[in-house]
């Protein structure tokens, strides 16, 4: 493993476990070593604190300020990388360099909806209502545009987490795909639930079995053939607990999750995240050849989650034209989309207003093409009214 050291004219600091590092501004490299694969700066501030940024992307220095004497000097490895650090004086003060790096931790985020496709909605309805309590929270026909949607949830939706179904007008069949897992439902009893769903005419994929932590799952079908997974446990503020997606490279989607793009020795807890979500749980079950990764925006009890699944050597699947997206409130969808560009993620909807609606979203891509939109708070409340 690689050594780093590092020296201005006030000290000197070794930094290991690292192989490579690059960093740069504004499109100029200032120190870099021969494999970018993970980057690395330590840096002299003008106020003579310490600042070590670690970071899987390329850096944009803000508002820091180095000696001009400080160089990188070598690595164990007997690379010889002499590079002055110099000219990096203070950002100009920009929502790219300045702001961006503070926003996914004061945004107010947290999951509204999960949305994809039915081919009969009276029937899903019918179902979610029926077999699993959920309440019809608002309906919508847009014959303009030839579909129809409904929200399902267990609370409102200021608060609470929901499914938008939608009906495209004439079209009664989608492929789920191999990606898309499951919907999870917390329940306090999950063999009376299954036994609600077969009475119901349900189709019941797998009945209840003890899992490791003392509760009981089962497993069945909507009638689009989505899975739900039946989780026991006690009450809880949100049954809408869960939405599952596989994944192909787990710790990738971690990173882009969370991000964790920097991290201050002067300051331990500061850090930076493209989609601001917390890394709640991992789990690797290798009798199953799989590992999830629990992720969200505050305890799993309380707020519905997004699960994601790798399963061993399985690198892509089939998304199929079925699920659609998960929606994120954000405070400010145009702030929200420069992060996610500035953290490597791919939008697909330049932010701004919904026609007709007046709702302002943006749409971006995960790792594996997931789509997720950001949905301005403020016009979420609007809409509900």
């Amino acid at each position: 493993m690689a050594s780093f050291q590092f020296c201005s004219a006030q000290s000197c600091f070794s930094v290991n476990r690292f192989s490579s590092f690059i960093v740069k501004k504004n499109g100029a490299v200032y120190a870099s070593s021969e494999n970018p694969s993970r980057r690395l700066a330590l840096f002299q501030l003008s106020t003579g604190a310490t600042l070590f940024i670690i970071s899987k992307e390329s850096i944009f220095v803000s508002q820091l300020f180095c000696d001009a004497n400080a160089k990188l000097l070598r690595t164990d490895e007997g690379i010889e990388t002499i590079m002055p650090i110099t000219d990096i004086a203070q950002a100009t003060t920009s929502l790219s360099e300045e702001s961006i790096l503070d926003w996914t931790k004061t945004d107010n985020r947290r999951l509204l909806h999960v949305v994809y496709h039915v081919g009969n909605l009276d029937k899903t309805i019918k179902f979610y209502t029926e077999c699993l309590g959920m309440k019809v929270l608002r309906k919508r026909d847009i014959p303009e545009d030839g579909y129809s949607n409904a929200f399902l949830g267990y609370g409102p939706e200021v608060s609470n987490f929901t499914m938008e179904l939608a009906y495209n007008y004439g079209v009664d069949n989608y492929d789920i795909g191999t990606g898309f897992g499951h919907y999870g439902f917390t329940v306090e009893n999950a063999a009376k639930v299954v036994d609600l769903m077969k009475f119901k005419g349900a189709r019941v994929t797998k009945e209840p079995v003890l899992v490791k932590d003392g509760g009981r799952v089962a497993f069945a079908e909507d009638p689009d053939g989505y899975t739900c997974k039946l989780i026991e446990t006690g009450p809880t503020s949100e049954p809408l607990s869960q939405v599952m997606l596989r994944v192909g490279d787990l710790d990738r989607s971690i990173d882009f999750y969370k991000k964790l793009e920097y991290l201050i020795l002067i300051l331990p807890d500061e850090l930076t995240k493209a989609y601001g979500m917390e890394l709640i749980r991992k789990r690797d079950n290798p009798e199953n050849k799989y590992t999830t990764a629990v992720m969200g925006y505050g305890p799993e009890d309380k707020n519905a989650v997004l699960e994601l699944t790798y399963t061993y050597g399985i690198k892509e699947y089939n998304k199929g034209n079925g699920y659609v997206q998960i929606a994120i409130g954000t405070d400010d969808v145009y702030k929200t989309a420069e992060a996610i560009k500035y953290h490597g993620g791919e939008i697909i909807r330049e932010p701004g207003p919904l026609p007709g609606l007046n709702t302002k979203i943006t749409v971006c891509l995960d790792p594996d093409g997931w789509k997720t939109a950001f949905v301005d708070n403020i016009d979420f409340l609007k809409e509900l009214e």
